[in-house]
C-alpha cells in the first residue's frame, strides 16, 4: 500500500488549513471562494426522480438502464452538436474525478507511456499518470510535444483553473494532429455548460472532429451544471473502440452508478430550464465578484469559462492568499494547478448570494 501511495504528491489543500483558521476568525465568518463545490439547491424535478428509484433493491449496471443511455445521446445531439451518437458511443462513470484519477491504469498504460496534460490544470491529471506509473508533462501548445510514446492527451475547455476556453479552429487543429500521430484525445469539458465570454465547443461537434469519433472522447460531469457533486453522476463520450474496452473492465471492478442516481441523471439531462436558472445565479456571483476584484488591485486574466476567476496583483500567490484571508475570504493559490500559477489565485464562484456580497463588501474596504 505504501509503495502506491508514496507515487502521488502531497495533498495540496491540506497546505491551506492554517489560512482557512485565518479566515474563520473573521468576526462576520469565512467566505470559502477555494473549492469549486455547488452550494445551491438540488433541482426539484431531480430530487423527485432520486426519490421515486429509491427502492432499488437489485444491482445497477455498470452500462446503465436504456433510459439513461438515451438521455445520454439525446443531450449530446442537442447541446453538443454530436451526430450518430448511439449507446456504444456514452458510458457513465462515478463521478469525473474517479475517471480522471484511474484512466491511464484502465487504458493499460504504465511506464514509457506518456500522459500529456495542460501548463495550468487540474491536479489530478497527473494523479493519474502517478497511479498507472506512466510519465507525464505539461504543454503550452500540445501539437509541439514529440509524439514518440504520448499515449493519452488531455485538454480541457473551459479550463480550471483559468477559464479558458479552446476556440473551435484550435481544437480541430489539435485533433487533427492526435489522429496523425495516433494519440489518443480525453476533453474534459466538465464547465462546457458555463461559457461567459465565449461559447465552448467539444470535440464531439462534427465541425471539430470531421464526423468521426476515432481517436476521441469527452468527459462530462453533472456535477456544475445540475448541482450534483453529491451524487456523483458523470459520463463518458466518444470512440466506442476506447469505451468497449472501458465497459467491461469497470464490469469486472464494479464501477458502477447507483440506480436512483441513475434516474436523476435522466431527468437532469433531460431538462434544461434548471440549468439557465443556474447560470443566472453564477452569473449574477461572476459579475459583482469580478468588479469588486478589479476595483481591489486585481488583474483578470481569462475567465472567459468555469466557475471561476484567474487572478492576480502580481505577487506570490501565497502572500495573495494570505492577504485575502485576513479579509476572511479563502482562494485557492495559483501554484495548486503548476508552477505557472505561482502569481495567480483561483476565485470560485460557487458561494452563497450572502457569502458573496459579503466579500464585495470587504474587497471595498
Amino acid at each position: 500500500m505504501s509503495a502506491v501511495s508514496e507515487r502521488l504528491p502531497t495533498f495540496p489543500w491540506d497546505k491551506l488549513e492554517p489560512y482557512k483558521k485565518t479566515a474563520a476568525a473573521h468576526p462576520d465568518g469565512i467566505v470559502d471562494l477555494s473549492v469549486g463545490t455547488p452550494v445551491d439547491p438540488v433541482p426539484e424535478p431531480i430530487q423527485k426522480a432520486l426519490i421515486a428509484a429509491a427502492d432499488s433493491p437489485g444491482y445497477p449496471t455498470v452500462w446503465g438502464t436504456p433510459e439513461l443511455r438515451d438521455a445520454l445521446t439525446r443531450w449530446a445531439e442537442r447541446r453538443l452538436g454530436a451526430r450518430g451518437i448511439t449507446h456504444h458511443h456514452v458510458l457513465p462513470v462515478v463521478g469525473s474525478k474517479e475517471l480522471v484519477a484511474w484512466l491511464p491504469t484502465q487504458l493499460g498504460l504504465g511506464p514509457g507511456d506518456r500522459v500529456a496534460y495542460p501548463r495550468l490544470a487540474y491536479p489530478t491529471y497527473e494523479v493519474g499518470a502517478r497511479l498507472a506509473r506512466a510519465e507525464y508533462e505539461a504543454y503550452d501548445d500540445p501539437t509541439d510535444l514529440d509524439p514518440a510514446g504520448l499515449k493519452l492527451l488531455w485538454l480541457n475547455s473551459p479550463s480550471n483553473p483559468t477559464g479558458r476556453v479552446l476556440p473551435k479552429a484550435e481544437l480541430t487543429r489539435i485533433v487533427a494532429w492526435a489522429r496523425e500521430h495516433g494519440v489518443l484525445v480525453l476533453s474534459d469539458e466538465c464547465y462546457l455548460e458555463l461559457g461567459w465570454d465565449a461559447d465552448p465547443v467539444s470535440v464531439l461537434h462534427p465541425d471539430v472532429n470531421g464526423g468521426s469519433y476515432d481517436g476521441v472522447v469527452a468527459v462530462h460531469s453533472l456535477s456544475k451544471r445540475s448541482n450534483l457533486a453529491g451524487y456523483r453522476a458523470a459520463f463518458l463520450a466518444g470512440d466506442p473502440d476506447v469505451l468497449g474496452p472501458l465497459l467491461q473492465i469497470r464490469k469486472h471492478g464494479g464501477m458502477m452508478t447507483s440506480a436512483p442516481t441513475q434516474a436523476a441523471v435522466v431527468a437532469a439531462l433531460g431538462d434544461d430550464e434548471h440549468v439557465r436558472v443556474q447560470r443566472g445565479r453564477y452569473t449574477a456571483r461572476r459579475t459583482a465578484l469580478r468588479m469588486a476584484l478589479l476595483g481591489h488591485g486585481f488583474r483578470i486574466e481569462h475567465s472567459e469559462g468555469g466557475l471561476y476567476l484567474w487572478a492576480t496583483r502580481d505577487e506570490s500567490c501565497w502572500d495573495t492568499v494570505a492577504r485575502l484571508a485576513e479579509l476572511g475570504i479563502l482562494v485557492a493559490p495559483g501554484d495548486f494547478y503548476g508552477p505557472a500559477g505561482e502569481r495567480f489565485v483561483r476565485v470560485a464562484l460557487t458561494a452563497t448570494d450572502e457569502r458573496v456580497r459579503a466579500a464585495v463588501e470587504r474587497l471595498k474596504a
